[in-house]
């Protein structure tokens, strides 16, 4: 699931560990998943110029390809 990656990823990149959730809103043709991180650690989740993000963004897309929904992540500060 789209969730269990995200969050493992994330988990990954962040100091504040236990601080990462990952709330799944489903919708008819579309997954949102927000992502919440401590204060601290979203410069980490970011990175310069959004790439890290970019990144989980295309690997989530890349998974959410064989569900044929279209997957969003949000990430919320």
């Amino acid at each position: 699931m789209e969730k269990d990656l995200v969050e493992y990823i994330v988990k990954s990149l962040v100091d504040n560990s236990e601080d990462v959730t990952v709330n799944v809103i489903e919708g008819e043709k579309s997954t949102i998943l927000e992502l919440k991180v401590a204060t601290e650690d979203i410069g980490k989740v970011i990175g310069k110029q959004g790439r890290i993000a970019k990144a989980i963004r295309t690997i989530l897309s890349a998974s959410a390809t064989k569900s044929g929904k279209h997957t969003v992540l949000e990430i919320l500060d």
